[in-house]
């Protein structure tokens, strides 16, 4: 696990966070649905930078 793969996962479940904290906010599904987007992007290319596809 390198360096950026490891920092993509953290940003991600750190977006996956804020998304909890904007549902119990009751915030715009709009604003929620971009930092789920983002959270999911974020995760995504953080697990398919791990070598472990190779």
């Amino acid at each position: 696990m390198n360096g950026l793969s490891t920092i993509l996962i953290v940003v991600g479940l750190f977006l996956l966070g804020g998304i909890y904290s904007f549902v119990k906010q009751q915030m715009p599904k709009g604003l929620i649905a971009l930092v789920a987007f983002g959270a999911a992007m974020c995760l995504g290319a953080g697990v398919l930078r791990l070598d472990v596809w190779a």
